[in-house]
């Protein structure tokens, strides 16, 4: 069955898709296009990718950031003479 008419693409392969690690609608539509030009069919890709395991989306439920910690900025104070 089709989930994006708009570029032909079907419900296998979005789970495909998710399968190999995409899991949001903007993931979905890096691999595929789909949800990107008329939008109708986001909703469908959401509730396709449910609440299924996804690393970013564990670590994000557990109140940990998904995202890599970027290194602090040095205060000034410990630069010395340099500021």
């Amino acid at each position: 069955m089709y989930v994006c008419s708009c570029f032909g693409v079907t419900e296998q392969q979005v789970k495909q898709h998710a399968e190999n690690g995409a899991c949001t609608p903007r993931q979905i539509a890096s691999a595929c296009k789909a949800g990107t030009d008329c939008g109708g069919c986001v909703r469908r890709i959401q509730a396709l990718l449910g609440r299924g395991s996804c690393p970013r989306r564990e670590l994000a439920d557990r109140g940990a950031s998904p995202f890599p910690r970027l290194p602090q900025p040095v205060p000034a104070t410990e630069l010395g003479d340099a500021a």
